[in-house]
């Protein structure tokens, strides 16, 4: 008898919400028990994105895949859901039976209306994270606008270039001025870093936009420290320098763009002094901020969401991408823009999800207001919660946790680690992780699609998300076919286009190397000459306008509340696991200015209480001048469980929507900071 081996290699597309979609090296090791598990995490050394290495997060991915706290069975909640959780295992048909009972009672006696998913971006795959929403639209449920993140950017994009393209990180190299605007790509974009430090070494600068000096502004030749929430006046006050300096492509503006005369007449408003007023700068840091942007041939500027989690997000982030149609950069290998690059997989979608069923009278809930759906008075009785940790990042969280505490509500979570969600829920039903099943992915900032095969056997009764909604369509007589699709006929389906990007890419060759480039031009330059707008052109009016927040400053509540992303978790990912969680300091901390903890009486390393018009937290103190007087930031999502207080961050952040695209504004809050006792 042959002896199996005591370990191996995979590669697999890494299923997390990340730009890089990163090709990982994966190894399988077999113990004592047969049971092969996870044991190691590292980049491919063969892909020209990943480069043989993994972030500083996901390094860390078999220790999640192995917690000891992983759910690995059924478990059905025996006491209140205000009180520490007490679980009696049950067996899958036990769940599945009961749960798809309760469902068809609401269904028959309340209507498709009273049940509603909540999930969001815990797996990128197009079957875990995308298609398994299918049960829902057969149903007929409402319809979840899953915009916490990413729809101010895109409806921002969208108006002024129709489809989101991006520069290929492969070309950043070739970029002499780069820009990293509103993004801490060191920590969110990792695998953009090596571009970077190509440029840098071949004469290019790099210059940082950020409120505070968060790890990529300090790895910056210059750091701008804006204002929160004034990137539109920053923008204009730079197209006023383009303009008044003769900085423009006249040439590109007449053939490529609609609206120039409007954005011309709008940036007269914003000379220096203005623009230095309006966002904390130096009016000569303004001027010379645009004249290396206008004189630099090519520029690269990255732009991340954070901009956007303000009220007038969306203006924000659309004044700024339209920096590159004025200087013509979008003819120059390396120059022009990158928000998101996944416009360019024109995967035929149009069953996908099953989004075929959508009906027009379809009720739709906003996800940042599910604090609100969760109100007894909005009707719901059910809620199914996959690939997402509301009580941790929702807005309001205080009240999406008192909602999930109804006892009226059905709360079903699908999860692979036990979160602060779980721990609310009626029914946990353990989820897979990436190596453990079948998907296909693709990215928004690099232009491979992945697939990855089920290398790994589920631990215990895990299984995937597609399994257990499939398993309860079939309780609760669903009929429409593309709810049972497997990965084979989902990439079968995905791939049935005549389109020229996914040229030469069958399913059988994407399920042989894993990894394929899009049939793309070696210089891909998809806004050389215009755009896929209604137009054919970039769209440059209505002109972009800076506005200040209804939720202005003000002497209760004088400080800006920033809750960017931690080095070492990824949204909510992560905070289960002490190494990391020592990493990032041990618990979370408020940094606050000098100027700041002088005015309130803080103490570095003492605990403050900070108050918001809809909750309050405590957290500990670090004095730091990173930050600027008027702004706080609280670096990571972290878990409740791992706060002094069990709160989540989001307990002081609001439900209020941006001006595009209904997102998040998660960074317009405005507390005030308390001293307290430890």
């Amino acid at each position: 008898m042959t002896a199996l081996p005591a370990s191996r290699d995979v590669l697999l597309t890494c299923p997390l919400d990340c730009p890089d979609a990163c090709r990982l090296k994966v190894t399988l090791t077999r113990g004592e028990d047969n049971q092969e598990r996870m044991t190691k995490l590292t980049g491919d050394p063969t892909h020209p994105v990943t480069r043989g290495f993994a972030c500083a997060k996901t390094v860390h991915y078999p220790s999640r895949a192995n917690h000891p706290e992983r759910p690995l069975y059924p478990l059905r909640r025996l006491n209140a859901k205000t009180e520490a959780p007490v679980w009696q295992r049950v067996t899958w048909d036990e769940a599945l039976d009961d749960i798809a009972s309760r469902l068809r009672t609401l269904l028959d006696t309340r209507g498709p209306q009273a049940l509603l998913r909540y999930n969001y971006a815990g797996t990128m795959g197009l079957m875990e994270g995308t298609h398994v929403h299918a049960l829902f639209r057969a149903l007929g449920a409402p319809e979840l606008d899953e915009t916490i993140c990413a729809t101010a950017g895109g409806e921002a994009w969208a108006l002024g270039y129709g489809t989101r393209y991006g520069v290929d990180p492969q070309d950043v190299a070739h970029a002499r001025l780069i820009v990293l605007w509103g993004i801490n790509s060191l920590s969110t974009n990792s695998h953009l870093t090596p571009h970077l430090t190509a440029a840098r070494k071949a004469g290019a600068r790099i210059l940082a936009v950020d409120p505070y000096r968060n790890r990529t502004a300090a790895f910056a030749d210059e750091h701008l420290k804006l204002r929160p929430g004034t990137d539109a006046a920053l923008a204009l006050g730079v197209m006023h320098e383009l303009f008044a300096h003769g900085w423009t492509d006249e040439a590109y503006l007449a053939e490529a763009t609609v609206g120039a005369e409007d954005l011309r007449q709008a940036a007269t408003e914003w000379p220096p002094e203005r623009t230095a007023e309006v966002t904390g700068l130096r009016a000569d840091t303004v001027r010379e901020f645009a004249r290396a942007i206008g004189t630099t041939r090519p520029t690269y500027i990255r732009v991340g969401y954070g901009m956007t989690r303000h009220e007038h997000g969306g203006t924000n982030l659309r004044a700024v991408t339209l920096i590159p149609a004025l200087t013509g950069d979008w003819r120059w290998r390396g120059g022009g823009c990158a928000l998101s690059a996944s416009g360019a997989f024109k995967l035929n979608r149009r069953r996908l999800g099953a989004v075929h069923l959508i009906r027009a009278e379809t009720p739709h809930v906003n996800m940042n207001e599910y604090a609100r759906a969760l109100q007894p008075e909005a009707g719901l009785g059910a809620t199914i919660i996959y690939n997402c940790n509301p009580a941790v990042v929702a807005p309001d969280a205080g009240r999406v946790r008192a909602g999930l505490q109804r006892d009226d509500l059905l709360v079903v979570v699908l999860e692979q680690a036990m979160t602060d969600t779980a721990r609310l829920a009626d029914y946990v039903l353990p989820a897979t992780t990436f190596a453990e099943h079948e998907d296909v992915y693709t990215s928004y900032g690099h232009h491979y699609l992945g697939y990855n095969r089920a290398e790994l056997a589920a631990p215990g009764e895990a299984r995937p998300n597609s399994w257990v909604m499939q398993e309860l369509a079939r309780r609760l007589g669903v009929t429409e076919p593309s709810v049972y699709w497997t990965v084979d006929e989902l990439l079968s389906d995905l791939l049935t286009t005549d389109h020229p990007h996914l040229a030469g890419i069958s399913p059988e060759r994407l399920k042989a190397e894993g990894s394929v480039r899009l049939h793309l031009p070696d210089l891909f330059l998809p806004y050389a000459h215009g755009a896929e707008t209604l137009s054919g052109k970039v769209q440059l009016s209505p002109a972009p306008q800076h506005r200040e927040p209804e939720a202005a400053l003000n002497t209760e509540y004088p400080v800006r509340l920033l809750t960017p992303p931690a080095h070492h978790f990824l949204n909510s990912t992560y905070g289960n696991l002490e190494n990391l969680n020592r990493a990032e300091g041990g618990e979370p901390h408020v940094l606050v200015h000098p100027d700041d903890a002088q005015q309130f009486g803080l103490h570095d390393a003492a605990y403050a209480r900070l108050e918001s018009e809809i909750g309050a937290v405590r957290r500990r103190v670090k004095v730091t001048d990173v930050t600027q007087p008027g702004t706080a930031v609280v670096e990571g999502t972290w878990w409740g469980l791992s706060a002094p207080d069990g709160t989540s961050i989001n307990e002081l952040t609001a439900q209020t929507l941006t001006d595009l695209g209904g997102g998040s504004t998660f960074h317009n809050t405005r507390i005030r900071l308390v001293p307290v006792e430890g």
